[in-house]
């Protein structure tokens, strides 16, 4: 276990920015996690879990208290066979994109669609993370975790993890500013076969050259997902601006039916009857319960139920933000997807807030649909 003081957090997130934690612990083990964690409860201190970074973004001022980068380090096949597939137990400090290559180098097959996301796999499961037509709920087969609130090791079955569209329980519960549960490492549930899983996703089904719902091999899958990341910057580099982000900043508005038409009507009278309707699919996905409900007329609804999934991308683009607002700087929309924000270089915190502020209160005053976040900040809001 290391420990240090005064150190800048801001290198530490794929956003690149953030003052500095007054205390910092690396924990190199489950046991070093929760001796930290028990020590800083104990003394009813501020506590900060970072693990990737990559969906975060801290205030200029950093963090008053402990914060603890997760380091543990793993990945141990449980169980192997045709039938049952392959359980695979992965530490929370392992690179969670490290962890997808090994799956389709294996012959692992579940996670392929996954590649290319920065962070470690303990975040995974908080932040239910998903891309291309996958999530991480359709392989978890538990979670072990931490439970500060009842001071002990707590393992979660799928169906307990509360899983919905970037969200779980892990992200929703709450203990003294923070998350109750620190997650130890997480069970995946694979399928032995080196095609992937079908294919989901329009644009990445076109990469390929298959129809949607088509099975390819593992690489190619992967190939195909990063070249996709690549060219909308969400693939780090560090001589590319664009990729100093946290992915896409915003998740995709789920709204009621009769809420969808409303926001069509809206459209058509912004941008004219000749132009398309916004994007919509169908979902059984509610709005989480963490974030504040959307401002469009009838969206009151139940925890479960049948909505309307819409494209943020393309409700910002059509309020008036192009790729490339803010240009040149020192935080702007990234100029190749305009549901990223993007640090050219010098960005503080702040920037990055004000500018997402402009974009979540324009959408909301030309569409009447209030956009939500999907990074956590910490220290200060929108």
């Amino acid at each position: 276990m290391r420990e240090a003081n005064g150190v800048d957090l801001a290198p530490l997130t794929t956003m690149r920015v953030g003052g500095p934690a007054a205390r910092f612990m690396v924990a190199e083990t489950p046991d070093e996690i929760v001796d930290v964690v028990r020590e800083v409860d104990d003394a009813d201190e501020p506590l900060l879990v970072l693990s990737g970074g990559s969906n975060m973004v801290i205030a200029d001022d950093g963090f008053p208290g402990t914060v603890l980068r997760i380091a543990n380090s793993g990945i141990d096949v449980e169980s192997a066979d045709d039938c049952g597939g392959v359980h695979v137990r992965v530490a929370a400090g392992e690179e969670w994109d490290d962890f997808v290559a090994r799956c389709c180098a294996e012959g692992w097959s579940g996670v392929e669609a996954l590649s290319g996301i920065p962070g470690l796999t303990g975040a995974t499961p908080v932040q239910n993370v998903g891309a291309y037509g996958q999530e991480v709920a359709q392989t978890i087969a538990s979670v072990r975790t931490w439970d500060r609130q009842d001071q002990q090791v707590r393992t979660f079955a799928n169906a307990d993890c509360e899983f919905a569209y970037r969200h779980s329980l892990f992200k929703g519960s709450s203990f003294r500013g923070g998350g109750r549960y620190v997650v130890l490492d997480v069970l995946f549930a694979l399928r032995p076969t080196e095609l992937s899983q079908p294919v989901g996703y329009e644009a990445l089904a076109k990469g390929l050259g298959v129809d949607l719902g088509a099975r390819v091999p593992l690489g190619d899958a992967r190939e195909a997902v990063l070249e996709q990341r690549r060219r909308r910057g969400m693939v780090l580099d560090a001589d590319d601006h664009d990729t100093w982000s946290c992915g896409s900043f915003f998740t995709n508005p789920i709204i009621s039916a009769s809420a969808y038409d409303e926001l069509s009507r809206v459209a058509a009278e912004r941008l004219g009857t000749d132009a398309p309707a916004p994007p919509h699919w169908p979902t059984e996905e509610s709005t989480p319960r963490s974030s504040p409900p959307l401002r469009s007329p009838d969206t009151s609804r139940g925890p479960r139920g049948t909505g309307v999934k819409t494209s943020a991308a393309w409700l910002i683009q059509h309020a008036g933000f192009d790729k490339g607002h803010g240009m040149p700087g020192p935080a702007a929309l990234s100029t190749k997807h305009p549901l990223a924000i993007t640090n050219r270089g010098d960005a503080k915190a702040s920037d990055v807030a004000d500018l997402a502020r402009e974009v979540r209160d324009g959408v909301r005053d030309a569409f009447g649909v209030t956009l939500v976040n999907e990074p956590i900040f910490v220290g200060h809001e929108l």
